[in-house]
């Protein structure tokens, strides 16, 4: 199965970082509690941290949406980039799966379940093969 779609990984990551900047990075990074509201979160009377533990997470997914990036259009590191995607999904689903068991997360989190297992089966369908001649 890893790198059965190995001729689409370049046009993968590009599709990729686009949907995910526009979804989840641009949002929690810019009004993260207007995406917490919309995704369903209650938001507390005290604010400050939530605003900075969301501007924080969207900066460090603002990375790496710009190293997708750098992949998608140069082909540049791109076993470091499907390593990373796949780690992020992996850590992603065991977050989602802990909010969702103990209850504690409104539903459109533990929908991100599926998600993330989809976003690791593609990265794993898509991950580039290295051809050693």
């Amino acid at each position: 199965m890893i790198g059965l779609w190995n001729a689409y990984s370049q046009d993968f990551l590009l599709w990729l970082c686009i949907a995910t900047t526009l979804v989840f990075a641009l949002p929690i990074f810019c009004v993260p509690l207007l995406w917490a509201r919309l995704m369903g979160w209650k938001i507390p009377g005290e604010t400050n941290l939530a605003i900075y533990f969301g501007r924080c997470l969207g900066a460090f997914i603002l990375i790496v949406e710009a190293l997708m990036l750098r992949a998608a259009l140069t082909g540049e590191a791109m076993n470091v980039v499907f390593e990373m995607l796949a780690a992020v999904a992996v850590l992603m689903i065991a977050v989602h799966l802990y909010g969702a068991i103990r209850r504690i997360q409104p539903l459109s989190e533990t929908l991100e379940i599926g998600f993330y297992s989809g976003m690791l089966a593609l990265v794993l369908l898509c991950w580039p093969v290295v051809v050693h001649v």
